[in-house]
């Protein structure tokens, strides 16, 4: 049984999320941000990515933003299963991931885990 932190990967090249794989192999610091447009945490969350994101720390981070309702072979693909996710890679593979969190504090310690 694979561990629930390694993604799955098509070989094919198709890639589900544009630039997602290229980033990967890059082995930089990226974020996969599932949100819902009817989601309240994700909207509280977005403001808080969004400003953590624009800081000089993660200038090097990536973020992917995932539609929870329309993006279901993404959500298969890894192993999202609510709105409000974010998962965080170092070096090309998942180091952490965190669901329903909106404390500024903890999110940022999230990011700071790709770095």
């Amino acid at each position: 049984m694979a561990a629930a932190a390694d993604p799955v990967f098509a070989d094919s090249g198709d890639e589900t999320i544009p630039g997602f794989d290229e980033a990967l192999k890059a082995g930089g610091p990226m974020l996969i941000h599932v949100t819902a447009p009817w989601c309240e945490t994700c909207q509280v969350q977005k403001p808080i990515v969004a400003s953590l994101l624009a800081s000089p720390d993660f200038k090097r981070m990536k973020k992917f933003d995932v539609d929870f309702d329309t993006q279901k072979e993404i959500l298969a693909r890894y192993r999202v299963q609510m709105q409000s996710t974010m998962i965080v890679y170092k070096g090309g593979k998942e180091v952490d991931r965190q669901t329903g969190q909106t404390d500024p504090v903890a999110i940022d310690a999230l990011l700071r885990e790709a770095l």
